[in-house]
């Protein structure tokens, strides 16, 4: 989405993904979160967002690791501060495998740094490039559940697809993918998300939400779409740039935190509004075509990957929702009605589903001023 989602495409409060069911983890002694993808558990995925939305770069070297992708430590920037762009020219700068086509021509978004990863924040309390996952040993171009390490807690894909997670007692399974470690060859299929964009997608002006992301291609379900990447910021970072947003700021900041067996919550801030990805151009929808789904690759730190929750024909926008309930366990306390002094700051919807809500979904979280949730990344 673009700075003026929705009319604010998003609300004043940071979307919340809560993710019930999706990624967890059990911490380690030293509380630094698990080391391998062995000693995570399941948790429940809830996706929160929180009316902030979803970047710079540093590649640990380790022994035998693969070579990293050259996309993974540049950045292009995108967009024009005068608003033009030349017809047939990639807002990616050449990053993505596919080019990003946008429209009208001659028109483009405000400038902004262009990264397909995610990259740390400013305040630098989170490396998203750090690799503390070890690796598989599969000696082969594709890796099979009963031998592979990395999918101990099942198989993640099918025909690159996202496989239905089994939902047992409110939880389902994490998801690792192969990684920088891993000896298995590239082609191998649980390598998905980290191969980027596969698909022509296009940032078109919309009557009235701003700047959207529409597809040029069919789009099966359960085929993954993009990333929402951006600065992977602290909860104090991710709570200044909140604080600091008027009425009439654009809010791009997501908010994802995770529920683990345990009870503890882990917490991902990610914001795409300098630095990001296509990803930030997607607009709120209460009939979303899109769902968030945490994956791991190297590290502890997720990429939020955005997979079609139904078939998408071609020319249609894409969009996911904001609150995170949808394609989550149902139940979520999250989105709280928000105080009469905060009514200035909530934003209206425009997504014309039949199930309109009226206003983008609500989160307080980074309004107050408490301590981050227990068990929280740092």
């Amino acid at each position: 989405m673009q700075p003026q989602k929705h009319g604010a495409q998003r609300s004043g409060a940071p979307p919340v993904a809560h993710h019930r069911g999706s990624v967890a983890g059990q911490e380690t002694q030293d509380g630094a979160g698990p080391t391998a993808p062995g000693e995570l558990c399941g948790s429940r995925r809830r996706l929160a967002t929180a009316h902030a939305r979803p970047h710079a770069l540093r590649l640990s070297r380790l022994a035998n690791q693969r070579e990293a992708s050259a996309r993974t430590a540049n950045h292009h920037r995108a967009g024009d501060g005068a608003g033009v762009m030349a017809a047939g020219t990639d807002l990616s700068g050449g990053l993505e495998p596919v080019a990003v086509a946008v429209a009208p021509p001659g028109e483009a978004p405000p400038a902004f740094q262009y990264s397909p990863d995610n990259v740390a924040g400013a305040d630098g309390d989170v490396d998203p490039t750090e690799i503390t996952f070890p690796g598989c040993s599969c000696l082969t171009s594709s890796c099979l559940r009963a031998t592979c390490s990395c999918l101990r807690h099942g198989e993640n894909y099918s025909n690159s697809c996202l496989r239905a997670a089994e939902q047992e007692e409110g939880y389902t399974r994490p998801v690792f993918e192969c990684n920088a470690m891993c000896q298995c060859g590239e082609s191998c299929q649980n390598r998905l998300v980290q191969r980027g964009l596969q698909l022509r997608l296009e940032v078109f002006k919309t009557e009235r939400k701003g700047w959207g992301l529409r597809t040029l291609e069919f789009i099966a379900q359960g085929s993954f779409v993009c990333e929402y990447a951006g600065e992977v910021l602290g909860f104090k970072e991710a709570r200044r740039r909140i604080q600091a947003q008027t009425p009439k700021d654009s809010n791009y900041v997501i908010v994802v935190r995770e529920h683990l067996h345990s009870g503890g919550v882990l917490e991902t801030f990610v914001d795409p509004t300098y630095t990001g990805n296509v990803g930030r151009f997607l607009n709120h929808s209460c009939e979303p075509n899109l769902f968030m789904v945490p994956v791991r690759v190297d590290s502890m730190v997720p990429r939020l990957a955005l997979f079609a929750a139904t078939d998408i024909s071609a020319g249609e926008e894409l969009s996911y929702d904001y609150s995170g309930r949808f394609h989550n366990l149902p139940n979520s306390d999250r989105e709280q009605k928000p105080p009469e002094e905060a009514d200035g700051l909530r934003k209206p919807c425009y997504c014309g589903s039949r199930t309109c809500a009226s206003f983008l979904p609500w989160d307080n979280s980074l309004f107050s001023t408490p301590e981050p949730c227990s068990g929280s990344s740092p």
